[in-house]
């Protein structure tokens, strides 16, 4: 499991200089990254460390990884931003 100090490193990692992204994963870093298991955890580091256009087009559109893990990770964050949207 990340500990506080790679948790506290990763929330200024989310921050990524486009107003959509930030939206979606800043959120998701603070509230749902840290009740992760360790492999999603990981794989959440992996999805970081991809490109901003990358990034914006599988969240922002039906483009997804190839990549198994990271297009299930994408799936997560979605789904995660779709039910704080919501408000449930």
């Amino acid at each position: 499991m990340l500990d506080e100090d790679q948790i506290r490193c990763l929330k200024w990692r989310s921050r990524r200089g486009m107003l959509e992204l930030d939206v979606l994963l800043e959120p998701f870093t603070n509230e749902a990254l840290p009740k992760l298991n360790e492999q999603d955890q990981l794989t959440y580091v992996r999805l970081l460390e991809c490109e901003d256009p990358d990034l914006f087009s599988w969240f922002m559109s039906d483009e997804r990884p190839e990549d198994p893990q990271l297009n299930r990770m994408v799936g997560i964050v979605l789904e995660r931003g779709r039910y704080k949207v919501k408000g449930v």
